[in-house]
C-alpha cells in the first residue's frame, strides 16, 4: 500500500480518538435524557424541536463545509499562501453570520407553523405541540453557533489539525450534560419545564464548540477581520458550492428528518426510539466514516490541484477499504448485540424494557445501511474537490425521492421500524450510485482491490458476528439476571470475543488495511517502549 495510506489511517485515527470522546459524551447526554424523560412526550417534543438545528449541524459540520469550504481553503493555502487563505476565511465567517442570523430570526418568528408542518400530530396530546414550539424557539440560535464552529473546523482540518476540531462537539455534549444535571432538579423552583433546561443547555454547548477551536487557529496565525469581499474568487466559489454542497451531502439527514415527520404519527415514543437508535448507529459512522472522510478530503483536494488522478484513485480505494474493514463488522455487531447494547446504555430511570425492545428493533434495521452512509461521507466531498458538484446533488435528490416512497410504503406495513429499514435501503442505493459516478470521473476506482477487501471483510465479519452471538448466549446462561453490572460484564465479554475473532480472521485472511493498522499500533508501542 502506498505511503499515503498509513498517513490516512494515522490522520483518521487521530480524528477518531477525538470523535469517540465526543460520541461517548453524546451517548452520556442521551442517557441523561432517557433517565429523566424516557421515551415520553417531553423527549419526543425536544427531539422534534432539535431536529431542524441538528439537521443543519450535521450538514455544516460534516457536509457542506467539507464539500465546499475545505477544498477551496486548501487550494488557497497550497497555491496562494496563508494571507489569502485567512482573507477567504474571514469573508466566509461573515457571510455565515449574516445568512444564519436571518434564518434564526425567521425560525423564531415562524416556529409555530414550522412545527405544525412536520409535527401536527402532536396537537392531539395536550401541551405537546406548544412545548415543541417553545423548545424550537429556544434552540434556533444554535444554527449560527454550529455554522461558525464548522468553518473553524474546516480551517483547522486543512491546516492538518484533526484532534481539537473533532473534540469540539464534545464541548457541546459537556455543556448540555452539565446544565441538565445541575438545573433539571432546580427547574420547578425556577418556574421552568425540566426539558426546557435541556434546550438551554444546547446553546451553552454550542458556544463551547466555538471556544475550544479558537486558540489553535490563533496559534496558526489567523486573525478575524470584519470583511466580506465578494470580489474574492474563493468566496464566490464557496458560496456557489455551499448550496449544492448541502444538498449533495444532505440525503441521510433529510431522510432522517422525513422519518421524524412520519414517526410523529406513530404514537408516543416512536420519535424517541428512532432517534436513540440512529444515534447509536451513527457512532461508528462518526468514528470511522466521518473520520476517514475528514482525513482524506484535504489530501484529495491537494491531489486535484496537482491533477494527480493516480494518487486520487489509490487514496480513495484505501479510504473505502479502511472504512469497509471497520464498518462492515460494526454493522453486523450492532445487529447481533442490539438488545444488550440498548439495555446497558439506556434502560435506567424512566426508560423501560419496552423502550429497549423498540429501540433495539430500530437499531438493527438502521445498521443495515451503515456502510452506505459511510461511503457517501467519503465519496461526496471528492466530487466537490473535482468541481463536479452537480453529481452528488442529483444522486442525493434521487435518494430522497426513493426514501420518501419506501418509507411511506413500509411505515404502513412495519410501523416505525419500516422508517429505519427504508432509510438503510436508500443509503445503500445512494452509495452505489455515487461510487459508480465517481469511477467515471476519476477514470477508475481500483475496483478489484476494493472487491477483494470487501469479500475478505465480509467473511471475517460473519465469523465475528457468530462469535458475538455465541458469547452473548453463553454469558446469559452463566450470568443470568438483569443487574447493570451483570449486563455490562455480559456485553463486554461478548464484544471482547467478537473483536478477538475479527482480529484473528483479518490476520488469517491477510486483509491489507488490518495489517497497516496493526503495524501502525505496534510501531507506536515500540517507540513508547524505546
Amino acid at each position: 500500500m502506498p505511503d499515503s495510506h498509513p498517513r490516512l489511517a494515522r490522520s483518521a485515527g487521530v480524528f477518531g480518538l477525538a470523535t469517540i470522546t465526543s460520541r461517548i459524551l453524546g451517548l452520556v447526554r442521551d442517557q441523561v435524557l432517557a433517565f429523566y424523560f424516557g421515551a415520553g412526550d417531553a423527549n419526543d417534543a425536544f427531539r422534534v424541536a432539535f431536529r431542524v438545528p441538528n439537521l443543519v449541524r450535521d450538514l455544516f459540520a460534516e457536509g457542506a463545509m467539507s464539500a465546499a469550504f475545505v477544498p477551496t481553503f486548501t487550494r488557497q493555502l497550497t497555491l496562494q499562501g496563508r494571507e489569502r487563505a485567512w482573507h477567504l476565511a474571514s469573508s466566509v465567517i461573515n457571510a455565515l453570520l449574516i445568512v444564519t442570523s436571518l434564518v434564526v430570526i425567521a425560525g423564531v418568528v415562524f416556529a409555530e407553523p414550522l412545527v405544525r408542518l412536520f409535527a401536527s400530530e402532536f396537537a392531539q396530546v395536550p401541551g405537546k405541540f406548544e412545548l415543541t414550539v417553545q423548545l424550537t424557539r429556544i434552540m434556533f440560535p444554535f444554527l449560527t453557533m454550529v455554522a461558525l464552529a464548522a468553518a473553524l473546523m474546516g480551517m483547522l482540518n486543512s491546516l492538518g489539525h484533526f484532534f481539537v476540531p473533532a473534540l469540539s462537539p464534545a464541548m457541546f455534549n459537556v455543556g448540555s450534560i452539565v446544565i441538565a444535571l445541575v438545573f433539571i432538579p432546580l427547574a420547578p423552583d425556577l418556574g421552568l419545564a425540566p426539558i426546557t433546561v435541556v434546550a438551554i443547555g444546547t446553546l451553552v454547548g454550542g458556544l463551547g464548540q466555538l471556544v475550544i477551536q479558537w486558540p489553535p487557529l490563533r496559534r496558526e496565525g489567523f486573525r478575524y477581520r470584519a470583511v466580506l469581499d465578494f470580489r474574492d474568487e474563493g468566496l464566490r466559489h464557496v458560496l456557489l458550492l455551499m448550496g449544492p454542497g448541502t444538498i449533495g451531502m444532505a440525503a441521510t439527514q433529510i431522510n432522517v428528518f422525513v422519518n421524524t415527520v412520519l414517526a410523529t404519527g406513530e404514537g408516543t415514543g416512536a420519535v424517541s426510539w428512532l432517534d436513540f437508535a440512529f444515534r447509536l448507529m451513527y457512532l461508528p459512522i462518526g468514528l470511522f466514516g466521518v473520520s476517514i472522510a475528514t482525513a482524506a478530503t484535504p489530501a484529495v483536494s491537494r491531489m486535484v490541484a496537482e491533477a494527480d488522478f493516480g494518487r486520487i484513485r489509490s487514496t480513495m480505494a484505501g479510504a473505502i477499504g479502511l472504512m469497509l474493514l471497520l464498518n462492515v463488522p460494526a454493522s453486523l455487531g450492532l445487529i447481533v448485540l442490539a438488545r444488550p447494547i440498548v439495555s446497558v446504555i439506556f434502560e435506567h430511570g424512566s426508560f423501560t424494557a419496552a423502550d429497549t425492545a423498540a429501540t433495539a428493533a430500530a437499531l438493527q434495521l438502521y445498521a443495515i445501511g451503515l456502510v452506505g452512509y459511510s461511503i457517501v461521507r467519503i465519496v461526496s466531498p471528492t466530487f466537490y474537490a473535482l468541481r463536479r458538484s452537480r453529481i452528488p446533488v442529483m444522486a442525493s435528490a434521487a435518494s430522497v425521492v426513493i426514501n420518501v416512497a419506501l418509507n411511506l410504503a413500509l411505515v404502513r406495513v412495519m410501523g416505525y421500524r419500516g422508517l429505519a429499514l427504508g432509510t438503510s435501503i436508500t443509503a445503500l442505493v445512494n452509495a452505489s450510485l455515487q461510487l459508480w459516478l465517481l469511477k467515471r470521473e476519476i477514470h477508475g476506482l481500483e475496483g478489484g482491490r476494493i472487491l477483494s477487501t470487501l469479500v475478505r471483510v465480509i467473511v471475517a465479519a460473519v465469523a465475528m458476528a457468530a462469535a458475538a452471538w455465541a458469547a452473548n448466549d453463553v454469558m446469559t446462561s452463566v450470568l443470568p439476571g438483569q443487574g447493570l453490572a451483570i449486563q455490562i460484564v455480559r456485553l463486554a465479554a461478548s464484544i471482547g470475543g467478537a473483536l478477538a475473532t475479527l482480529a484473528g480472521m483479518a490476520q488469517l485472511l491477510r486483509i491489507p488495511e488490518f495489517t497497516d493498522a496493526r503495524d501502525l499500533i505496534l510501531g507506536r508501542l515500540r517507540r513508547m517502549a524505546g
